[in-house]
């Protein structure tokens, strides 16, 4: 079956998560931010990249070299297009809940709302492996309502066909699934968005061994 993503246009996906219902887009370019400012990595994985929100807010000084996944060709196309001026950029059409990753890790993984996407066996082994020893691991998860209100209803129907693919993971459960794997949490923040839901932030710190 063929994954949904695939037929999501960027415009729509963009424009639903920049709405005024979802206000989505501006606070994971923040987050991709803080991590890129805590740990000052010299080389950035994005996994699910779509259009590249928040690669503008990457330090070319500091960083040399940005990888980014996404399954739609389409996306990492305008991801080239719009961001073609960042020195050592490397951009993969992989699924990442399917297929494995045998590439150079680097110092920051940004793992932001693609595990409730594409699940937590490949797709949580691929970023694990994508981080060099002592490397960090930035993962954004978003929270349920607390009022147990309903997602906003998109008025793109791409979107809406997303809904029965999405899970949502703990916060809890990630944690100490990391620390089982020698993962430190340093730092973790959370954040309101529209209609009672949330975003919970942790970046974790490799072991200096593997």
């Amino acid at each position: 079956m063929s994954n949904p993503w695939l037929a999501v246009p960027l415009a729509e996906y963009e424009q639903h998560m920049s709405s005024v219902e979802v206000r989505q887009l501006e606070v994971l370019s923040d987050l991709f931010a803080e991590a890129i400012g805590r740990c000052r990595p010299s080389s950035i994985a994005v996994l699910g990249i779509a259009g590249g929100n928040g690669l503008d807010r990457i330090d070319t000084c500091i960083s040399e070299r940005i990888v980014g996944f996404d399954l739609n060709p389409q996306y990492l196309e305008t991801v080239r297009q719009r961001y073609s001026y960042l020195p050592g950029l490397e951009l993969y059409c992989v699924d990442l809940s399917a297929q494995g990753l045998e590439l150079e890790p680097v110092q920051l993984v940004h793992a932001a709302v693609i595990f409730e996407h594409a699940g937590v066996d490949c797709c949580l082994e691929n970023a694990i492996e994508m981080v060099a020893p002592g490397g960090h691991l930035s993962v954004v998860l978003q929270l349920p309502s607390e009022s147990g209100q309903k997602a906003v209803t998109s008025r793109f129907s791409s979107i809406e066909s997303l809904g029965p693919h999405f899970s949502m993971i703990s916060p809890e459960w990630l944690c100490k699934s990391l620390a089982g794997r020698g993962f430190r949490l340093n730092h973790q923040t959370s954040c309101a968005l529209p209609a009672g839901k949330g975003f919970w932030a942790g970046i974790f710190s490799a072991p200096e061994s593997r």
